[in-house]
């Protein structure tokens, strides 16, 4: 238990840090996440003191993000990333995450760049921890707890959310689009949803079978039966990645719960054990 107590303290300084930062820098948006971060955590460290002892996860409710700009001006390459994963609120794949981009605010996400910045960003946080308000960093699979495949998430996202069991591909996909959703209908401005949006959400329903494909987009219709599916697998698949990162918070340290253990780390810990 004292080792669960210490890593959990150990996050909530690491959270208050860099909301402090994002504070600073006027980051609204981030502040929201890490502040929502930050309450799980104590929740988590509240939990190990009462019978049973450890905390139970379930897919946490994202905050909403502000109503997109339609404006991005020339922001580098991982901002854009990380207000993309903002919108889906789940590990997604970069093609996805450029698509979103685009139709969100007005410009593709260039996918190329995106072949190295996860590694920029591991050895950004190897030389210096927690410097940064995020990483961007890949999604985990359940069982080795190593890096998945072409999945982007971010670093302020819990254990469990970057996690990927065999349910999760299609959890998150109904997520996502409950959540694009929500922000097609925060955009600002009394005309129709943008072309490109009306057409990404059109893509989603296609692949949710309960939902009217023929006609124009129904936001309702659309959140309604993606909900009604998602219900179907939330729990067994919150089971998976509730024991999965539970066994990453006892195995894995902190550049490998961000970024993922690799078969060095492993062979490495096979030596030192």
């Amino acid at each position: 238990m004292h080792e669960h107590l210490d890593a959990l303290e150990a996050h909530m300084q690491r959270l208050q840090h860099a909301m402090r930062q994002a504070q600073e820098q006027h980051d609204s948006a981030q502040l929201t996440t890490l502040r929502q971060e930050l309450q799980r955590t104590q929740s988590a460290w509240n939990a190990l003191f009462t019978p049973g002892g450890e905390p139970q996860w379930t897919q946490p409710p994202s905050p909403p993000p502000p109503a997109p700009e339609r404006t991005w001006g020339d922001a580098p390459v991982r901002e854009q990333v990380q207000q993309a994963l903002a919108l889906t609120a789940v590990p997604t794949a970069p093609r996805i995450l450029s698509e979103v981009h685009e139709a969100f605010f007005s410009r593709p996400l260039n996918t190329a760049r995106l072949t190295t910045l996860r590694r920029d960003e591991e050895r950004s946080f190897r030389n210096a921890p927690y410097s940064r308000t995020y990483y961007v960093c890949s999604a985990l699979t359940f069982d080795l707890l190593s890096p998945a495949r072409a999945l982007l998430a971010l670093s302020t996202w819990p254990l469990e959310q970057r996690l990927i069991g065999p349910l999760t591909h299609r959890v998150n996909f109904l997520t996502s689009t409950m959540h694009l959703a929500d922000a097609a209908e925060r955009l600002p401005g009394d005309a129709p949803l943008p072309a490109t949006v009306q057409q990404l959400l059109l893509r989603c329903g296609r692949n949710i079978p309960d939902y009217p494909v023929r006609g124009p987009l129904d936001l309702d219709a659309l959140r309604r039966t993606a909900a009604a599916e998602l219900a179907i697998h939330a729990d067994d698949d919150a089971d998976t990645r509730t024991e999965a990162a539970r066994r990453a918070r006892d195995q894995l340290g902190d550049v490998q719960q961000i970024f993922g253990s690799t078969l060095h780390d492993a062979a490495r810990q096979r030596r030192t054990s």
